[in-house]
């Protein structure tokens, strides 16, 4: 689970690993909702999956739960079967609480640049609710805290590369102007994580 430097001085119950992992994949499917409202996207395999929303027939939730599961090895591998479970647990919410959010929240109108911001902020949030409570929300998210515990490595810079790789293949999706509006909200909750999520603070363990 995710711990404070000393393990032996903080430990979640599960009630607490619980409501976290709810709350955060909320969030973030309510980042969704802003990103989708504005015809924007975010990083990540989320990003990708937005992309591919975008582009066919088949929804975001879908797409982003199917995409997730090889990564899942990686993560039974790296961060052992608590992570992992928490971390499926997660995703299985935001996929499911993102296809359930548009029946009872509708935004019919929202500035890109309002629109990226609010994404950026909730969702930074969100996953920094996960991260605490040794989950994420798959994807990179798992190569990201991966190599922040054993390499050193910000969390927020790895996801950071990986968006840019998203938004490159946006520009053939979607208007520059969505792009560089994706990145503005990408750049914000990529600070937010950078910024709060320190390995000194907490490092994710099984």
């Amino acid at each position: 689970m995710i711990v404070l430097s000393d393990p032996t001085t903080d430990r979640h119950t599960l009630i607490e690993d619980a409501q976290a992992i709810l709350v955060g994949a909320t969030l973030v499917a309510l980042g969704v909702q802003f990103l989708t409202a504005s015809n924007l996207l975010t990083g990540q395999i989320a990003g990708l999956s937005l992309l591919g929303a975008y582009a066919t027939p088949w929804s975001f939730g879908a797409i982003f739960f199917v995409l997730n599961l090889p990564f899942y090895i990686l993560g039974v591998i790296q961060m052992g079967w608590q992570f992992t479970i928490k971390t499926f647990a997660a995703v299985a919410l935001m996929s499911v609480i993102s296809e359930l959010m548009p029946l009872a929240l509708t935004i019919n109108s929202l500035h890109p640049g309002m629109g990226a911001a609010l994404a950026g902020m909730v969702t930074g949030v969100g996953l920094l609710l996960l991260f605490r409570h040794g989950a994420t929300l798959g994807g990179v998210g798992i190569v990201a805290l991966w190599l922040q515990d054993t390499r050193g490595i910000k969390a927020g810079h790895v996801q950071l590369g990986f968006d840019l790789l998203v938004f490159v293949l946006a520009l053939f999706v979607l208007p520059w102007p969505s792009v560089l509006w994706s990145l503005f909200g990408a750049a914000i909750l990529n600070t937010i994580i950078t910024i709060n999520h320190r390995r000194d603070r907490y490092v994710a363990r099984s």
